[in-house]
């Protein structure tokens, strides 16, 4: 009885520990990724959002239908925040996210809203699955894929999803 005990208990510590470790991680993986991310987008910062990405970035629109590297992917974005006067906002909500040490495969929901606040407030949903890779001890993206699949994706997927600090659901 006291062995099955002490197995318990073992096992309990090594189950805490791991939740710990794997809520460690993610905390951190937002803290480096997403968290900057939405910084990015609410203040139209080009040059932090392209130092969310690997120099290697493979971006995959969905939508778009092209595959594009980091150069031609943040000149985009540069293009279009350039002296942008209009709010947004972007938040994630998560299906999945898996992790090792040095990468992680993240998948979710995102929602982009346009002109928030406001009776012209206007929201946009997708699909996203991004791969991260830890870079001289950063987390940032490398393969970063997005689609709508055919405007399928909407209030109700963004809303079933887990909330970003909802690491227990991982």
């Amino acid at each position: 009885m006291v062995k099955l005990k002490l197995f318990f208990i073992a096992c309990f510590v090594c189950i805490s520990f791991c939740h710990s470790q794997n809520e460690t991680v993610l905390e951190t993986i937002d803290n480096h990724v997403w968290k900057p991310f939405t910084t990015a987008f609410e203040t139209s910062d080009y040059n932090l959002f392209a130092n969310l990405h690997t120099n290697d970035l493979v971006r995959v629109s969905g939508n778009g239908k092209n595959i594009q590297g980091k150069e031609t992917y943040i000149a985009g974005y540069k293009e279009r925040w350039h002296n942008n006067s209009r709010k947004q906002t972007i938040s994630f909500r998560f299906l999945e996210r898996i992790h090792n040490d040095e990468s992680a495969s993240e998948r979710g929901i995102y929602k982009l809203t346009i002109n928030p606040n406001t009776e012209q407030s206007q929201s946009y949903y997708g699909k996203f699955h991004v791969i991260l890779k830890k870079v001289d001890g950063f987390w940032k993206i490398a393969v970063d894929y997005d689609s709508s699949e055919r405007n399928t994706i909407n209030e109700d997927s963004y809303n079933n999803a887990f909330a970003m600090a909802d690491y227990s659901k991982y």
